[in-house]
C-alpha cells in the first residue's frame, strides 16, 4: 500500500475507534476540538476528490514539498477557520460526523487509487501531478493523525500513526525548512515541534540551533 493509502487508512481507522466523550476533547490544532479536526478532514477528503476531478493540461508549478506553503500563525479571524466549528457542532450527533468522513473518505481513497500518477492536476491556482498532490497529503494525514491524539487519555488505545508515514512527513518538513531536524528527535516530535504544535524545551532548542528562530513552520 502507497504511502497516501496507508496515512488515510489509518487516520480514518484512528476517527472510527474514537469513543463518544473523545470527540468534546482539544485537539492538536489549537482552538479545535476533536470533532472540529474532524469536520476539517472532511473538507480535506472533498478537496481530494475535487483536485482529482480537475485535469491541467499546462506544465506542473510545484511538487510535492512546494504545494505546501509558509503562512503566518492562525488567528481565528480566518472566514473557514472560524466556520469549522459551527459546521462541526451543526452535525449534533458525532456518529453522523463519523459516518460522513467514512462515506467521503472511502470515496476519496478509492479515487486516489484508481488514479493515473502522471497525470496533472490543478489545485489552488497550481498545477502538479497526481502522484505529487498525493503524496503532499501524506504530511497532512500525519500531522492530523497525530493531532487527533493529543490529548486522548492513554486509555483510548488508537494506534499512533504509520512509522513509515512517520518518517516520510519529517522528510518532507526537512525539506520544506530547508533544514534537517536533529537526529535525537522522534519523527512525531519532529513534526510536532517543527509545527508548533508544542514548544522546544531549553534543550531541544539548542539541538535545532537557526532552525528554533523561524519555528514554527506553519503550512498552508
Amino acid at each position: 500500500m502507497d504511502l497516501f493509502s496507508r496515512s488515510w487508512t489509518a487516520l480514518r481507522a484512528a476517527v472510527a475507534a474514537l469513543r463518544d466523550e473523545d470527540w468534546e476533547r482539544p485537539s492538536g490544532c489549537a482552538g479545535w476540538l476533536v470533532r472540529d479536526l474532524v469536520c476539517h478532514l472532511v473538507i480535506d477528503a472533498q478537496d481530494v476528490l475535487i483536485t482529482l476531478a480537475t485535469p491541467a493540461d499546462t506544465e506542473p508549478t510545484v511538487d510535492a514539498d512546494t504545494y505546501w506553503r509558509l503562512v503566518d500563525p492562525p488567528t481565528g479571524e480566518d472566514p473557514l477557520d472560524a466556520l469549522i466549528p459551527r459546521l462541526a457542532a451543526a452535525y449534533g450527533d458525532p456518529a453522523l460526523l463519523a459516518f460522513h468522513l467514512d462515506d467521503v473518505g472511502s470515496a476519496a481513497g478509492r479515487a486516489a487509487e484508481r488514479a493515473d500518477r502522471d497525470a496533472r492536476v490543478g489545485t489552488r491556482g497550481e498545477v502538479l501531478t497526481v502522484d505529487a498532490y498525493l503524496s503532499a497529503y501524506v504530511l497532512e494525514w500525519t500531522l492530523h493523525h497525530l493531532d487527533l491524539l493529543a490529548h486522548l487519555p492513554a486509555a483510548a488505545q488508537i494506534a499512533e500513526p504509520p512509522a513509515e508515514t512517520l518518517a516520510a512527513a519529517r522528510a518532507a518538513l526537512e525539506r520544506i525548512a530547508g533544514a534537517p531536524i536533529p537526529a535525537s528527535f522522534s519523527d512525531a516530535d519532529a513534526l510536532r515541534v517543527v509545527t508548533g504544535r508544542r514548544p522546544p524545551t531549553d534543550a531541544e532548542r539548542a539541538e535545532l540551533g537557526e532552525l528554533a528562530g523561524r519555528l514554527p513552520l506553519v503550512l498552508g
